[in-house]
């Protein structure tokens, strides 16, 4: 996408953002409104990715209910940058880490391996937990047929079974 294209969807998303009910906006929702107002397919990969980190930099600039309520009783008086950056590199010690996305664009939950991992993606304006396997293609990290992706219902359902099958592993083990 060339900088002109960028500048216009990150406009576009934003101007989308500022007048969106934040409690029941999606980002789907929102690439699709970008995307119908403009035109371009924004759910390929790397456009996907571009309207992600434009979604994220504009909820990380708003403020916090907390900040909001420091302001208030403050009378306005806000932290400055540098006090945010020492937050921020407060947070990454105390073991909390920056979210991070494959090349697809998609959140990576969890690596189980070098080549395996847990991600969280949207395909067809549907939530899905992909459990799968990775190989290099073209210098870029490709998800292989290897795997299984859930729906969140299909997630939820698993989840529930879990306790039942750590007691199978025990019982297993114990044999």
């Amino acid at each position: 996408m060339d900088e002109g294209t960028k500048k216009k969807v990150e406009v576009t998303v934003l101007e989308i953002l500022r007048g969106a009910d934040m409690d029941s906006v999606t980002e789907y929702k929102v690439r699709s409104a970008a995307a119908d107002r403009l035109g371009i397919d924004l759910s390929v990969p790397d456009r996907k990715l571009f309207v992600r980190g434009v979604v994220e930099n504009y909820l990380r600039s708003l403020p916090s209910e907390e900040e909001e309520q420091q302001q208030d009783s403050a009378g306005g008086e806000g932290k400055d940058k540098q006090e945010e950056e020492d937050e921020e590199e407060e947070e990454e010690k105390d073991g909390k880490k920056k979210r991070e996305y494959d090349d697809q664009g998609d959140l990576i939950l969890c690596r189980l391996s070098t080549k395996r991992r847990v991600t969280l993606s949207e395909f067809k304006g549907r939530t899905l937990v992909s459990i799968r396997e990775f190989y290099i293609k073209d210098g870029k990290e490709v998800p292989s047929a290897k795997g299984i992706s859930l729906t969140v219902e299909q997630w939820e359902a698993f989840r529930n079974v879990v306790p039942a099958i750590e007691d199978a592993i025990k019982k297993i083990e114990e044999d």
